[in-house]
């Protein structure tokens, strides 16, 4: 395949719009959960930026796999998975939420849809979740079935995304509340539709049950957005670290806590429930955290990609080391650099100053941020 640089075979898996995005213009993939996910069409990055915050665009985002968790215990090896209090969800609810280790490390960051009492999909980022809550409840001997589904997630996202699936799916998309879901008819069947994304404007991500069906529905979708100026696209650095949307394997790994990722709000510090990690997360919060995720704000002309963590300096050049940039891009919105770091305690209140050292050899001048970007 000569547009995604990458040597391709059965381990790298083609999704069910991997064609159509092809036909539109595809011009890069990354892969993530073992699957193709398209980087770049034919705009730049910061035309991207701008049409996504103005129009409406559509994303193959079947890389989001589903770990599927079913049975009479499904419920309890969720709860055990994760720092977040899961008793209170209700049908048709999306939470966000950390999946920890024994050290209270990040395992991933998914959001969990509760299909029924005891049916949830984890819809992942980029790690092999599945294995993780297979070994959990067989150590546990726990009753429930875990497995992927055939479910491929299709995201349209921007300002006009509710506009473009009224006019195929019906008036009741737009009574979808943040983060709830709904079922909606598509060529005989019910399919999941959540008001989810990976955007700062935000939209939809329609959860496909069947593969078969993914032509005809980024067909349909295509076909209903041209009025509204539809493109294909991708997720959006820029727009995505203005959100303060974090990736993981980027902005944090297994060396992190929750607690570092400013998710604090997603877990239960008191001890009412139980979930792996706890001991190391109580402690953590006790002792207090040793570094925190922050945005950065830096000039020196358009930096270039972040490839490998850039140095974060306190101060000036000669300052010391408080952190690294994962991730980095031009903001048209805000006509300079905004990235990514931990930044080291008593360094990461906003307006602190900072030198990052960026791969073309530039120290570029900036200041930390508070997520999202104002």
């Amino acid at each position: 395949m000569s547009t995604s640089g990458l040597n391709m075979s059965r381990r790298i898996r083609r999704t069910p719009y991997t064609d159509r995005v092809e036909t539109v213009g595809v011009r890069g993939f990354s892969v993530v959960n073992h699957m193709l996910l398209p980087k770049a069409f034919e705009r730049t990055v910061e035309e991207d930026f701008l049409h996504l915050r103005e129009q409406v665009q559509i994303w193959d985002v079947s890389c989001q796999r589903q770990v599927e968790i079913s049975g009479p215990d499904a419920a309890k090896l969720v709860q055990w998975m994760t720092p977040r209090n899961i008793s209170r969800m209700k049908l048709g609810q999306c939470f966000y939420l950390p999946i920890t280790d024994e050290n209270g490390g990040m395992i991933n960051d998914p959001v969990l849809l509760k299909l029924a009492e005891e049916h949830f999909w984890l819809s992942i980022a980029d790690s092999d979740v599945m294995l993780w809550a297979k070994g959990l409840a067989l150590g546990r001997g726990l009753s429930v079935s875990v497995d992927e589904p055939d479910v491929s997630p299709l995201a349209v996202q921007g300002p006009k995304a509710a506009d473009v699936l009224a006019t195929i799916f019906g008036e009741g998309i737009r009574a979808l509340g943040f983060f709830k879901y709904g079922f909606f008819e598509f060529e005989g069947t019910q399919q999941v539709i959540a008001r989810t994304g990976y955007s700062r404007p935000g939209g939809y991500e329609v959860f496909l049950r069947g593969s078969h069906l993914g032509p005809a529905l980024w067909d349909r979708i295509w076909e209903a957005g041209k009025p509204y100026g539809i493109s294909p696209g991708c997720p959006n650095v820029p727009d995505r670290i203005e959100a303060g949307l974090l990736s993981y394997g980027n902005e944090f790994t297994r060396e992190n806590n929750p607690l570092e990722c400013g998710m604090e709000k997603y877990c239960t510090l008191d001890g009412s429930i139980d979930y792996i990690g706890r001991t190391a997360i109580e402690r953590v919060a006790r002792e207090g955290v040793k570094r925190q995720i922050r945005g950065v704000l830096f000039d020196g002309g358009r930096c270039p990609p972040c490839g490998k963590p850039w140095p974060v300096l306190a101060g000036d050049a000669d300052g010391p080391q408080i952190g690294q940039i994962t991730s980095a891009g031009w903001s048209p919105r805000l006509e300079r650099n905004v990235g990514l770091s931990m930044i080291d305690r008593g360094y990461w209140e906003p307006g602190q100053k900072v030198t990052v050292l960026c791969a073309d050899g530039v120290k570029r001048r900036g200041t930390v941020s508070a997520l999202p970007f104002a």
